[in-house]
């Protein structure tokens, strides 16, 4: 499993091929603001807490979840 640090690093770094299928997953997070976050984890994560009304724990949990799933390798 991906650990947290790796996913901020990955985020970070692969951001513009990244951030489409982040707008597909959060739907409501606008291209204004993706724009803005510029792959950094913390504040995509207290954006999705945000717009979802998840717990900082939870926001947390899916961004991993959706690295962990978007950064496998075959």
């Amino acid at each position: 499993m991906t650990t947290p640090v790796m996913n901020k690093d990955i985020l970070l770094g692969k951001w513009k091929q990244m951030k489409g299928q982040v707008k597909q997953q959060w739907g409501r997070l606008t291209d204004d603001r993706l724009d803005r976050i510029s792959g950094r984890y913390e504040e995509l994560s207290g954006f999705i807490q945000e717009k979802y009304g998840y717990t900082r724990e939870k926001a947390e949990q899916e961004l991993n979840s959706f690295l962990a799933k978007v950064t496998k390798h075959p």
